[in-house]
């Protein structure tokens, strides 16, 4: 069974306008919000986001590390597993520095 390819969404540049109708907030750069919108300081914010961001990539790198399992390319899935605990180690140390800044 022929897998189906992974559809993407593409994200506007954050200096490309907001289309026609979209409220003002959505049309506003991130380097503008410093909490006043979200409720969250960039900094917590942005450690957050690279936290999910790392955790994000540990499942991606799953799919793409079975993909070359099952093509039998044993050089690429070490690839990926090495990228993919990487990912994990950003993961924990996001975990552990949010966590320190939260007492």
């Amino acid at each position: 069974m022929k897998q189906q390819p992974v559809r993407r969404r593409r994200r506007r540049p954050l200096d490309q306008a907001a289309p026609p109708g979209a409220p003002e907030v959505l049309a506003m750069s991130f380097e503008q919000e410093s909490g006043q919108l979200t409720g969250t300081k960039d900094k917590a914010y942005n450690i957050l986001w690279f936290t999910q961001a790392c955790l994000d990539n540990v499942l991606r790198l799953e799919t793409y590390a079975k993909d070359a399992e099952r093509d039998g390319d044993t050089e690429l899935a070490e690839f990926f597993r090495r990228a993919q605990g990487e990912s994990r180690k950003g993961a924990e140390q996001g975990k552990q520095l949010l966590a320190g800044r939260l007492k």
